[in-house]
C-alpha cells in the first residue's frame, strides 16, 4: 500500500540552488536578509548578493573549481549564508562540519569529503590547524572574521563576476552533510541541486503564513537549520536572526523583539517554554507557532506549551538523506504527538521489518519514503547507500510509524540505532570503535536510553580487560568526541549479547 500526499504535485525547475534561493534578492534591496542576534549587525538582501558574487570570485581565484570540495567549520553567523551561495555559484561542494567536533571528529570529515579548503573563525582555527596537520595533506584555511595572517573572507572576496558553470542540477552534488544514516558510522551524504530546489518548494507548499522573521539558533551546518531555516527564509524574503550558540534569554528577548511568527526549534527547547520560569518574564505576543523537528515530541509536553503561551505547537519529519522534510504540519493543522502529512511529490510505505508486507492505517512498520528529496547516495559507500535505497527508490528511514485516517503519521519506535541526542545523531558504532581502543577494554556496546532534558543519552555497558572505573571510562571519551556524544553512564558486564553472526543485540541490554 503506497500512501500519497494529498497536496498537488510540485514542478521542480532545473535551475541551481543559489539561483532558485538568491534570484529575488537583489530586487530585496536594503530589505535586511540575515541579522546578528546579538550584536544586530544587518546583512543586507543586496548586501548577501554582492557578497556571495565577489566571494565566488575570489574563491575561483584562488584555486577553488566546479566539484571541489569547500568546507565549513563555524557557529551561526551572517557569513554562513554568503560562503554557502558562494560555493554553490562555483558548482563545488559545501561539505558542513559541526563546531562543537574535535580535532579528530573534524579530520576524518575533511579527510573523507575530499575538502581542499575550510573556512572556519578564528576561535577554532587553531584546531582547524591541528586537523589539517594531522592529515599531511596541503589544505588551505581561510577564516570569517580577521586573523592577523590569515586570509579573511574580506580579503579573499574581489571585484569581479565569478567564472560562468554549467550545473546539472539532478546529478551535480551542492552540500555534503555526514549522518550516520540508520546505522555505522558518519558518511558524506550526497544532496544535489534538485533535491534541496525540491525540498525548499515542498515545504513553501506546506507553509501557507507569511514570513517576515526567523529565528537561527538551530545550527545552520544541521539539514534542520540549513535548509528549512536559513535557505526557506532566504527564498521567503525573511530576515533570518542568527545565534552562534543556544542562550535562552537571548532566544526569548529576539522572539519579543522581531516579528517572529513562527519559531523553528528541537524538542528541549519546547521543553524550555513549558516549564522554565524565565518564559513570563518575556513578552511573546508576536509568536504564533513552535515549530519542532530533528527528533518526535510528546503530545504532554505539547499540551503544556500551548497551554502556557496559547500558540500552537507543529512538528515535522525527515533526515538528512531526505534534505530533509517530508512531513509536515500546516499551520492550523497541529496533532498532538504527531508529525504532519506528506509533503507534496512523496509517497510512503508502511513496511512491517520482519515480513516486508505493507501495512494499512493504524498499523505499525517501517517508514518507506520515495520522491525527488532523497539523497543522491552515500559518498564513496555504494554498500551503505544500496542498505538504505531499494532499487525502485525506497528509502529505508530506520522509524517505526503509524498513519491515521487523515493522513499524519505518529513515530512510535526506531529500528535504527543511532542515540538523538538534542536532536543530534550520536552512532554507537563510533563510541564502541573509540572504546575499544582502550588498552582496559575488551568488549564494549552502546545504546541510548532516555532523558528528561535530552531526549536521550548513551549508556555503555563495558567489558573489562583489566580493573578499571566508571570515571576512567567517561574521561576517556571525552578527550575524544563532541560534548554531545560523551557518555551519560557505565555499567560493566561478563559479556555483551550478539546474534550469531556476531551483531550486538542493543534491544537486550535496554530489556
Amino acid at each position: 500500500m503506497i500512501f500519497r500526499s494529498s497536496y498537488p504535485p510540485i514542478d521542480v525547475p532545473r535551475v541551481a540552488l543559489h539561483d532558485f534561493v538568491l534570484g529575488g534578492a537583489a530586487a530585496r534591496g536594503d530589505a535586511p536578509a540575515l541579522v546578528e542576534g546579538v550584536t544586530g549587525r544587518v546583512l543586507t538582501y543586496a548586501q548577501l548578493v554582492e557578497q556571495t558574487r565577489r566571494l565566488a570570485a575570489g574563491l575561483a581565484r584562488g584555486g577553488i573549481r566546479q566539484g571541489h570540495v569547500v568546507a565549513i567549520w563555524s557557529a551561526n553567523s551572517p557569513e554562513y549564508a554568503v560562503v554557502f551561495h558562494a560555493v554553490s555559484r562555483l558548482g563545488a561542494v559545501l561539505t558542513t562540519i559541526n563546531p562543537t567536533y574535535t580535532v579528530a571528529e573534524t579530520a576524518f570529515q575533511l579527510q573523507d569529503a575530499g575538502a581542499r579548503m575550510v573556512v572556519t573563525t578564528s576561535a577554532l582555527l587553531e584546531k582547524a590547524r591541528a586537523a589539517i596537520a594531522s592529515l599531511g595533506v596541503p589544505i588551505e584555511v581561510i577564516t570569517i572574521d580577521e586573523v592577523g595572517g590569515v586570509p579573511s573572507l574580506a580579503s579573499t572576496m574581489v571585484d569581479a563576476d565569478p567564472p560562468a558553470v554549467t550545473i546539472d542540477p539532478d546529478h551535480d552534488v551542492v552540500v555534503l552533510p555526514y549522518s550516520s544514516g540508520t546505522t555505522g558510522l558518519p558518511k558524506g551524504v550526497m544532496l544535489t541541486h534538485r533535491n534541496l530546489v525540491a525540498n525548499l518548494l515542498q515545504i513553501d507548499a506546506m507553509e501557507s503564513s507569511e514570513i517576515r522573521g526567523l529565528l537561527g539558533v538551530l545550527p545552520f551546518f544541521h539539514i534542520y537549520g540549513m535548509v528549512v531555516i536559513m535557505n526557506h527564509g532566504l527564498l521567503r524574503g525573511a530576515a533570518v536572526v542568527t545565534l552562534a550558540r543556544f542562550d535562552l534569554e537571548t532566544v526569548l528577548r529576539i522572539l519579543q523583539d522581531y516579528p517572529i511568527t513562527s519559531a523553528h526549534v528541537v524538542p528541549p527547547v519546547v521543553i524550555a517554554f513549558a516549564k522554565h520560569p524565565m518564559i513570563d518574564h518575556f513578552n511573546l505576543s508576536n509568536l504564533r507557532t513552535l515549530f519542532s523537528g530533528a527528533a518526535p515530541l510528546g503530545s504532554e509536553i505539547t499540551t503544556a506549551v500551548e497551554a502556557r503561551l496559547k500558540i500552537e505547537v507543529r512538528q515535522g519529519y525527515g533526515m538528512t538523506e531526505l534534505s530533509p522534510v517530508t512531513h509536515y504540519t500546516p499551520v492550523g493543522g497541529a496533532r498532538a504527538g504527531k508529525v504532519g502529512l506528506l509533503a507534496p511529490s512523496t509517497e510512503m510505505r508502511i513496511v512491517d521489518p520482519v515480513t516486508g508486507a505493507d501495512m494499512g492505517e493504524g498499523e505499525a512498520g517501517e517508514v518507506w519514503v520515495r520522491g525527488p528529496q532523497v539523497m543522491k547516495g552515500y559518498l564513496n559507500n555504494p554498500e551503505a547507500t544500496a542498505r538504505t535505497i531499494d532499487a525502485d527508490g525506497w528509502l529505508q528511514t530506520g522509524d517505526v510509524g503509524v498513519v491515521d485516517a487523515e493522513g499524519y503519521l505518529e513515530v512510535v519506535d526506531r529500528l535504527k540505532e543511532l542515540i538523538k541526542v538534542k536532536a543530534f545523531q550520536v552512532a554507537p558504532a563510533e563510541l564502541e570503535a573509540l572504546l575499544l581502543k582502550h588498552p582496559k577494554i575488551a568488549d564494549a556496546a552502546v545504546f541510548g536510553v532516555p532523558d528528561d532534558d535530552c531526549g536521550e543519552v548513551p549508556k555503555a555497558v563495558i567489558v573489562m580487560r583489566e580493573p578499571l572505573t566508571t570515571d576512567e571510562v567517561m574521561a576517556f571519551v571525552e578527550g575524544h568526541v563532541a560534548h554531545y556524544k560523551r557518555l551519560r553512564y557505565v555499567v560493566f558486564a561478563d559479556a555483551i549479547p550478539k546474534s550469531p553472526s556476531g551483531k550486538i543485540l542493543r534491544r537486550l541490554l535496554r530489556s
